[in-house]
């Protein structure tokens, strides 16, 4: 069971994510607070495993909470930021959220960021998130997710880019961005994930902005996903292979 404790200082919103807490299972809401002093002393009693947090709050802000929960060392809980502006984005990533959702949160993309946050407490650290049997002609191949560069959704199947072969798994793309280790790649936008050190540059076009891949392809990038994408192009250097841009 996932503790969580939801910080906001507006009531309908508590009330919402509250609602959509109790709609997922494995989720138990245990304590709500409406501002940062409030929230640090329940999270010192309580023992929560996962913050919802406002950021704009009387007193602390959500970013000293996220910094002052953060001291508690592996025993931590994880933060996902809960917000009605998408400025904050830049800082959201470098005090290591797990995801930053924008107000309305749709139940879809908060029960992702909820399952991104238990798959990060649950990893051991640079072991990488798992694998896949991928079909083959003449059996099933063992397929690392270290070793996949793109994931595109077509319908019923995930079709899984890795080392310049293509291989169709049988699963959502929701599910298996659970799957994926978050440091290492990005959902940016509702058909593709990518492996972020694969990404060249990032463009705006006339209609949409798009990312170039070191390979040469080009893949759209969604309006939703923008604010965390611009947070992790400018975010401290954190071991990647090569270097983005933006225009």
């Amino acid at each position: 069971m996932t503790r969580v404790l939801v910080v906001d200082d507006e009531p309908l919103a508590v009330d919402r994510l509250v609602r959509l807490c109790h709609q997922l299972a494995g989720i138990e809401v245990v304590g709500t607070a409406a501002e940062g002093g409030e929230a640090l002393q329940l999270v010192a009693s309580l023992a929560p495993d996962l913050l919802l947090l406002d950021i704009t709050m009387p007193g602390l802000d959500g970013f000293a909470v996220a910094r002052a929960a953060q001291s508690g060392g592996s025993s931590a809980p994880a933060v996902v930021f809960v917000t009605a502006h998408d400025r904050f984005a830049i800082e959201a990533f470098e005090v290591e959220a797990v995801d930053y959702l924008l107000k309305p949160v749709a139940p879809d993309r908060l029960a992702r960021a909820i399952a991104r946050a238990v798959l990060r407490s649950r990893a051991v650290p640079g072991s990488g998130s798992g694998y896949w049997w991928i079909p083959q002609e003449h059996g099933v191949v063992r397929l690392d997710l270290r070793a996949v560069d793109l994931l595109v959704a077509e319908r019923d199947y995930v079709r899984v880019e890795h080392g310049g072969r293509s291989s169709l798994v049988r699963d959502t793309l929701s599910r298996v961005e659970e799957r994926l280790d978050p440091k290492l790649f990005m959902r940016v936008h509702r058909s593709f994930i990518v492996r972020f050190d694969r990404v060249q540059a990032i463009r705006r076009m006339p209609r949409d902005w798009r990312a170039e891949l070191v390979d040469g392809r080009s893949i759209p990038l969604g309006r939703t996903y923008l604010p965390l994408i611009r947070a992790r192009l400018h975010a401290p250097h954190r071991g990647r292979t090569n270097g983005s841009s933006s225009k």
